[in-house]
């Protein structure tokens, strides 16, 4: 299946992964960023619904030099002293929130409609595939519409979330670590959707469903750890 994943994720198509049934317990859309499309936005944001996020390589955030969100509160706390009430310190799935800064591209509008997200994504993953990374602010403005991730170095190797076994599969997929991810909502129950409901859906659009232990696996397999 982690073949089939790679193929998929090579070829610009959405891939569907469920982390752990002792972590977030859900299954993100993911995808390649440089590969973003309004259709796929649209598909995102109706079969998803989640949050619409851009995973990124902790070596490219780096060269951005985007922060974890957390860094920005601590350094703003002595003159907002709330920033510090409201530390995630008690993430009931994980240790630390990859969280990062919020963009648009400087060529959209309000940076929300299916045309302007899919634009940010895209020219982010091209920006960071051309290795144009000193134009960062000259082309994105924030705060924005589009959430960017930051994965922990080494990523699935110290952390096991959909962040890094995103840019894990963009690795693995020979492609620029950038890629955009996006839970998997249950309209009936309110919460994520099941993994019997999200493997009905792979079956009726055609897209590999894997577990983030097959994923990891592979990523094991693929670095010949």
């Amino acid at each position: 299946m982690i073949k089939k994943a790679v193929e998929a994720f090579k070829n610009g198509e959405i891939v569907l992964i469920f982390d752990d049934d002792n972590r977030e317990r859900e299954t993100d859309m993911i995808m390649s960023a440089e590969f973003m499309t309004p259709s796929h936005m649209t598909t995102i944001r109706n079969d998803a619904g989640g949050l619409v996020c851009v995973p990124i390589s902790s070596e490219i955030s780096d060269q951005l030099g985007i922060p974890f969100m957390t860094d920005v509160m601590e350094a703003a706390t002595d003159k907002y002293p709330v920033l510090g009430e409201l530390s995630p310190n008690d993430i009931p799935y994980d240790e630390k929130s990859a969280f990062s800064i919020t963009v648009n591209h400087r060529k959209t509008f309000t940076g929300i409609t299916d045309n302007d997200r899919a634009c940010t994504i895209k020219e982010l993953g091209f920006l960071c595939k051309n290795g144009n990374f000193a134009d960062f602010g000259k082309y994105f403005r924030a705060p924005g519409h589009v959430t960017l991730l930051r994965a922990t170095e080494g990523h699935v190797l110290n952390r096991k979330g959909h962040t890094e076994m995103s840019v894990a599969l963009a690795e693995m997929a020979g492609l620029t670590q950038v890629a955009v991810c996006c839970e998997m909502m249950d309209d009936v129950t309110g919460n994520s959707m099941v993994t019997d409901d999200v493997a009905k859906y792979a079956k009726n659009h055609d897209l590999v469903f894997l577990s983030g232990a097959e994923l990891i696996e592979g990523y094991h397999e693929f670095k010949d750890i």
